[in-house]
C-alpha cells in the first residue's frame, strides 16, 4: 500500500541515485536477524531453497544488503557480476527507467569492488537463504586471458557461494558475448570445472556452476551451447540476460546503448525458457529471469519449465510485496 508514494519519490531521483538509496536502506534494515517466509522448500542442483523466487544479479552488485534483501522474502539471492579487480564500470548516465513500457536499460559494465572484496563481505552475512555469486571479466581484460579471469573470481568465491553463474551474456562488457562461442564456452567451462574440483578436494566446497546465457542468440549457436552442456558437468542454466532487441515502444527504441529488461523481455525469456527446456530434458535446472513483475508472470515461466524464478526489474516497479505474492503463486 506504501509502495507507490516511495516509488514516487525514488523516480524523481536519477535512477542510479536512487538504487543507492535503496540498497543504503536494505543494508541498514538489515541489521536485525533475517527471517524468510515458511513455505514448501525446493530441492535443486543439490540444494535446499527456502522457496522458488530469487533476486537476479544486478540488483546487488557487491553484496552489501544481502540480509535486508534477505527481509524482504528472497528463498535466494544472485549478487554480482564481480571481477577480479575492482572496476568503476562505463560512463554516467548508464541507468535508465522506462515507465511506459515496466522496463529498465543498463549499460553499467560490471561496477564492482572485486571478486575479493565482495566475498569477505558475504563471509559475514546473516541471510540463511542460498546465496549465488555471477562471476565475469574485467572490462580491460581481453578475450585472450578470460579464462584467467573467470577462474580467479572462481576460486576467491568458492568458499562462500551456494552457486556460482557464469556470466558470458552481458551486452555492456565490449566482446564478452563472444564467449557464449562453443570455441570459448568450452575451455572457460572445463578451467572452471577443473578448478572448482580442485578446489573441493581441499575443503570439500564444491559449489553447483552455471551458466548465464542471452536471448539474442541465434538458434544455431543456441543448439551449440545446449549440446556442450550435455558432455561437461555443468549444473544448470540462468535464462536469461537482458536484450539488446527493443520492441515498438518509442520511449525504449529512443535509448539504443545497454540491455533492456522487464516487461518486454518476459515473451523472449518465456520462449527460450520452453526451448531450453525441451532441448535439455525434464531434470536440467533451469532458472528463469525476464520480465516477471506479477505471480501470474511468475507461473508463466514456472510452467515455460523453469524450477527457480529470479525477479528484479518487476521489483523496481511492483516493490516488495511482490516477492511475497510470487511465492504464494509458484512456492
Amino acid at each position: 500500500m506504501w509502495y507507490p508514494a516511495i516509488r514516487s519519490a525514488l523516480f524523481a531521483l536519477d535512477p542510479e541515485r536512487a538504487h543507492q538509496l535503496v540498497l543504503e536502506g536494505l543494508r541498514v534494515a538489515g541489521g536485525t536477524n533475517v527471517r524468510i517466509p515458511s513455505h514448501t522448500p525446493v530441492e535443486c542442483m543439490g540444494l535446499r531453497f527456502p522457496n522458488r523466487v530469487g533476486l537476479a544479479a544486478g540488483f546487488d552488485k557487491n553484496g552489501t544488503a544481502v540480509d535486508g534483501l534477505g527481509r524482504l522474502g528472497f528463498g535466494f539471492i544472485e549478487v554480482g557480476t564481480v571481477t577480479p579487480r575492482p572496476q568503476s564500470g562505463q560512463s554516467r548516465p548508464r541507468l535508465f527507467r522506462v515507465p511506459s513500457a515496466g522496463a529498465l536499460v543498463n549499460r553499467l559494465g560490471f561496477p564492482n569492488d572485486g571478486a575479493a572484496v565482495v566475498a569477505a563481505r558475504l563471509r559475514r552475512r546473516r541471510y540463511r537463504g542460498m546465496v549465488g555469486v555471477n562471476i565475469g571479466k574485467n572490462a580491460d581484460t581481453p578475450l585472450s586471458g578470460a579464462v584467467d579471469d573467470y577462474v580467479e573470481c572462481l576460486r576467491a568465491v568458492r568458499s562462500i557461494a551456494d552457486y556460482i553463474a557464469v556470466n558470458v551474456s552481458s551486452p555492456n562488457t565490449s566482446g564478452l558475448r563472444a564467449l557464449q562461442g562453443v570455441e570459448h564456452l568450452e575451455p572457460l567451462l572445463r578451467a572452471l570445472l577443473e578448478e572448482r574440483d580442485r578446489g573441493a578436494m581441499t575443503d570439500g566446497n564444491r559449489p553447483p556452476l552455471l551458466v548465464k546465457l542471452s536471448p539474442d542468440l541465434e538458434a544455431e549457436q543456441l543448439g551449440e551451447i545446449v549440446a556442450l552442456f550435455k558432455t561437461l558437468p555443468i549444473d544448470g542454466v540462468i535464462a536469461t540476460n537482458t536484450t539488446i532487441k527493443r520492441d515498438s515502444d518509442r520511449a525504449v527504441a529512443r535509448i539504443h546503448q545497454g540491455g533492456l529488461s522487464g516487461a518486454p523481455l518476459r515473451s523472449i525469456a518465456l520462449g527460450f525458457v520452453r526451448e531450453l527446456r525441451d532441448s535439455l530434458g525434464a531434470v536440467f535446472p533451469i532458472i528463469g529471469v525476464g520480465g516477471v513483475d506479477s505471480p501470474v508472470a511468475a507461473r508463466a515461466m514456472r510452467d515455460a519449465g523453469a524450477d527457480l524464478v529470479q525477479l528484479y526489474t518487476g521489483l523496481v516497479y511492483r516493490g516488495p510485496s511482490l516477492v511475497r505474492n510470487c511465492i504464494r503463486a509458484i512456492g
